[in-house]
């Protein structure tokens, strides 16, 4: 919306959906991509990218795109979006699978860094009522839980560093808190705040690779 001058808020719903495989989905599951591509006949997924080996999630990318390929409709843009683990090389295995072929629509990367519950944190203006969780969560932790999200790195839920942890303290686990985080929130705020989260490359992504396909089509009535 700050990108499109015809495009507000009350508009979205009517602009654009959210699908995973079919209309029914709200999304394509990691975890079934595997078994989706052997129920859809797909073969020949293996070998290199280019002249190297694939890194992690290059391969359960490339079947991901080419399943979207074969949809019924192809979709206008495909986004990848997963959590890092603290791993790098998963987001370089994601633009390997993105520029392996001539996908027929826009492919978007957002990897965050480690977890998803950083780039809300990035997010998180606190308000009065949530300073004393705040504080308590800084002490715990003894490093600022917004301003140094990267640094929760923890694999283990409930772990003294866990982001799903320091994001429940803060939110009281409210699902609608956590959404003001990012919806809410000035687009400046998360590009400074996101750097180290991967929530400003994914939003640079955004901007440069969907915006246009937004753009580009006729609001519908």
């Amino acid at each position: 919306m700050d990108a499109i001058d015809w495009l507000d808020d009350g508009m979205l719903d009517a602009q654009r959906r959210w699908q995973g495989r079919t209309p029914a989905e709200p999304f394509l599951r990691w975890a079934s991509v595997k078994d989706e591509a052997d129920k859809a006949g797909l073969k020949g997924l293996f070998g290199h990218f280019g002249n190297k080996p694939g890194e992690p999630d290059a391969l359960v990318a490339r079947r991901a795109l080419m399943l979207f390929m074969k949809a019924d409709k192809a979709p206008d843009a495909v986004m990848l979006i997963r959590d890092s683990d603290a791993d790098p090389r998963r987001r370089i295995g994601l633009e390997q699978a993105r520029d392996d072929g001539r996908w027929e629509f826009p492919v978007v990367i957002g990897v965050a860094e480690p977890k998803r519950e950083c780039w809300v944190l990035a997010g998180l203006e606190v308000k009065t009522s949530e300073e004393d969780a705040l504080r308590k969560v800084e002490q715990r932790l003894s490093f600022h839980p917004v301003r140094d999200a990267h640094r929760l790195t923890a694999s283990e839920h409930g772990a003294k560093n866990d982001a799903k942890k320091a994001l429940e303290e803060l939110t009281s686990g409210d699902p609608e808190r956590e959404r003001e985080c990012l919806r809410d929130t000035p687009l400046n705020t998360l590009r400074e705040r996101g750097q180290r989260v991967g929530l400003t490359h994914f939003l640079t992504e955004v901007r440069e690779r969907l915006v246009q396909v937004m753009d580009n089509r006729q609001p519908r009535t």
